[in-house]
């Protein structure tokens, strides 16, 4: 018997008209829908005058789920993956279904759609070039340090999900460990009650102490600023002379050359000005 084959269909993330014509076709031709939340799922299909099985796939259960869905591939039934919103393994479960789908040799195939993450990104007017996604930082300060450390120096934008009870919390949390660098807080995105709030995190926090934060949230935090950079690594040098700055270079592992063309960058002279202070070394 062949197998069947599993698609992974994004639904809206507030807004129905969101939906592809190519994930209704999809929810209607497959035999069975694995869904986050039968119940919301359900509302949209029957907006959409869709009648299919349902059962439940959701991050509690996806090891033992996973093995169930496999075997109703390998009989050869065709089964859709759908979240409450968004893309499936996108912050919700379905990487762990992939994986099996790999490692069996199963088809699958993963459509695009709507995502929270790239709406949320160009709404900011942030720098959109290059970017990180960290979904939801964790709750405990000890663990939400130690991903934040790995992106204190990161210069592309960072984009995080966050719950209206923990927003403020978070924004602090932000505020102590980044500085006061620029935000937008994207609520409820595609919905009725939409709303983008842009500005430093000081403002934005003033902002949610005087108005409690509803919905759900994705945070658009700046990077880290190469003026920012730049000052930091001057910092690291100002006191030193350019023969010092060479040899500091060299010492870390740098070659001569290297060594002369990194001090010229940095001090921001021509590389025939910084040799000359190389002859002795």
């Amino acid at each position: 018997m062949e197998n069947g084959k599993l698609y992974l269909v994004p639904t809206p993330i507030g807004n129905l008209k969101d939906i592809t014509l190519r994930a209704l076709e999809a929810l209607r031709d497959v035999d069975i829908i694995a869904a986050e939340d039968t119940r919301q799922t359900l509302k949209l299909l029957n907006h959409f005058e869709i009648k299919k099985p349902l059962i439940s796939y959701h991050k509690f259960n996806e090891q033992i789920k996973s093995d169930k869905i496999i075997d109703l591939l390998m009989e050869g039934n065709n089964v859709a993956l759908v979240s409450d919103a968004g893309t499936p393994g996108i912050s919700d479960p379905g990487s762990v279904i992939v994986g099996r789908c790999i490692e069996k040799k199963i088809n699958f195939e993963v459509l695009p759609g709507a995502t929270a993450i790239t709406t949320a990104l160009v709404y900011s007017g942030l720098d959109t070039t290059k970017f990180l996604f960290r979904g939801f930082l964790p709750r405990e300060n000890k663990e939400r340090k130690i991903v934040t450390n790995d992106l204190l120096q990161s210069q592309e934008t960072i984009i995080f999900y966050e719950a209206p009870h923990r927003l403020i919390d978070t924004l602090e949390f932000l505020l102590d460990t980044f500085g006061d660098r620029k935000i937008a807080a994207c609520r409820e995105l595609t919905k009725i009650y939409q709303q983008i709030h842009r500005g430093t995190l000081k403002e934005v926090i003033q902002y949610f102490q005087e108005n409690k934060p509803r919905g759900e949230f994705v945070l658009v935090l700046e990077g880290k600023r190469l003026e920012e950079i730049k000052e930091e690594q001057r910092e690291e040098w100002i006191h030193l002379s350019i023969e010092e700055h060479i040899v500091k270079y060299i010492n870390g592992g740098a070659s001569k050359k290297e060594a002369i063309k990194l001090v010229a960058k940095e001090r921001e002279l021509p590389k025939s000005e910084v040799y000359k202070f190389s002859t002795n070394i």
